[in-house]
């Protein structure tokens, strides 16, 4: 794609990073085959390929960013599918990123639509804020159509039956290895995780114990940031990440870490990018070794092994999180281990496909995100599945929430494989 930025316009380094993503684009239309949004609404703009261009336009021309631009950016799901489809290697998630955070600075928004966001980045974030929140979305969820904006209606249905209790494993501290230690890792507890499902926490740290490695639950980390980044707040998901970075630098300069493990998928995506979301800056090295070491559990258990005490012998349907297929390219890993594990792994139909969660998609978009959830539900379950497995907290509440499979994480499998208690929700 040709472009016409100035050459003061290059000297700002967002802009120069844009202008290569932009010119790696070769208009192929590759992407719209495998858009979820565009697949949905069939609009050329609401394809990677259209909102390239809106984003083109915007930034070369500096203007302030317009309703209709504002419209087709906020309804991209950033599932990256198009980055897996692409053969000119378009690195999409930067772009999109980079106009996101444009948008923030330039364009005001109505007045709703400001104090959802804001509302947003000041929860969900924080685990103990989240938790309130949810218990107060408990109480009114049985009112929620009383309620005229389906956003509000969306974060009311999103409120869990159960909000379980914290989980102490979640502060920070040091679990050592079961039997001689083969790793020193740092588990990264994340933040609306925390709320939302402490079972997947508890399992990763029981199995990675058991597998050998010394567990360290870092003091000072918490959300990786990556909740306001999508929103274009770059202040506020660089304030967070920062904390993230200073926090495992010291453990690498103390004890040290063989890797970060993290068992949400759209975290590790955002932490493995810590390097060039802090390239420019004092922190451009720290930021850089931390993302080299960052790794999915996956990853992780691939390279330790996974000891089976029994094969389960159950029929699973794995769920592919985007962050983790497309953001990652982790794609075999989670299957291989169940398999390993004795279970029968099958997969939906069109599984590149998001399921809607994306984040705070699912609460912003309601209606876009409510017929990919519908899509994904009918596919897994077309698979008849006693179980659903994902390695994504969003995902799970996502499908949870419209089907009476259990969902659980990967992890939980895998630590119910080689000795630890069947996962709660399975009953």
């Amino acid at each position: 794609m040709q472009t016409f930025f100035t050459e003061e316009q290059l000297e700002d380094p967002g802009l120069q990073r844009a202008n290569e993503v932009l010119r790696s684009c070769v208009h192929c239309g590759f992407c719209t085959a495998t858009c979820p949004t565009y697949q949905v609404l069939g609009d050329e703009l609401d394809s990677p390929r259209g909102r390239i261009y809106l984003i083109k336009d915007m930034l070369e021309n500096d203007r302030p960013a317009d309703e209709k631009t504002v419209k087709h950016i906020d309804r991209c799901l950033s599932c990256l599918a198009c980055m897996t489809t692409c053969p000119s290697g378009v690195h999409y998630m930067h772009l999109v990123d980079h106009a996101r955070v444009h948008i923030e600075k330039t364009y005001k928004r109505p007045l709703m639509d400001r104090l959802l966001r804001w509302t947003l980045a000041r929860i969900l974030p924080y685990p103990g804020r989240f938790r309130l929140a949810l218990l107060g979305a408990k109480i009114g969820k049985p009112f929620r159509g009383l309620v005229p904006d389906a956003r509000l209606r969306a974060m009311l249905a999103m409120a869990p039956k159960h909000i379980p209790p914290v989980s102490r494993n979640d502060d920070a501290q040091v679990f050592p290895a079961k039997g001689a230690r083969r790793r020193r890792v740092a588990l990264m507890t994340g933040c609306a995780q925390r709320a939302l499902d402490t079972d997947i926490n508890d399992a990763t740290i029981r199995l990675l114990t058991r597998l050998g490695c010394e567990v360290v639950v870092a003091k000072g980390q918490g959300c990786c940031g990556a909740l306001t980044h999508h929103m274009g707040k770059e202040a506020e998901a660089h304030a967070t990440a920062a904390r993230n970075i200073c926090a495992w630098s010291r453990e690498m300069d103390g004890k040290g870490l063989d890797a970060i493990v993290i068992n949400t998928s759209g975290c590790g995506t955002t932490v493995k990018d810590y390097g060039h979301m802090f390239r420019l800056g004092d922190m451009a090295a720290d930021a850089a070794r931390v993302s080299a070491i960052a790794r999915d559990v996956s990853e992780v258990l691939v390279d330790l092994g996974v000891e089976v005490a029994q094969p389960m012998g159950l029929r699973v349907a794995y769920h592919a999180a985007c962050s983790l297929q497309h953001g990652q390219q982790i794609k075999t890993y989670p299957k291989d281990l169940l398999k390993a594990a004795g279970f029968e792994v099958v997969e939906p139909a069109d599984p590149h496909l998001c399921c809607g969660s994306a984040g705070t998609y699912n609460l912003m978009q309601p209606e876009i995100s409510a017929k990919l959830k519908d899509r994904k539900v009918r596919t897994l379950e077309a698979k008849t599945p006693e179980i659903i497995a994902a390695g994504n907290i969003g995902c799970m509440i996502q499908i949870g929430g419209a089907t009476e499979v259990p969902v659980v994480h990967t992890v939980e499998l895998l630590d119910w494989a080689t000795g630890g208690p069947k996962p709660r929700k399975m009953g």
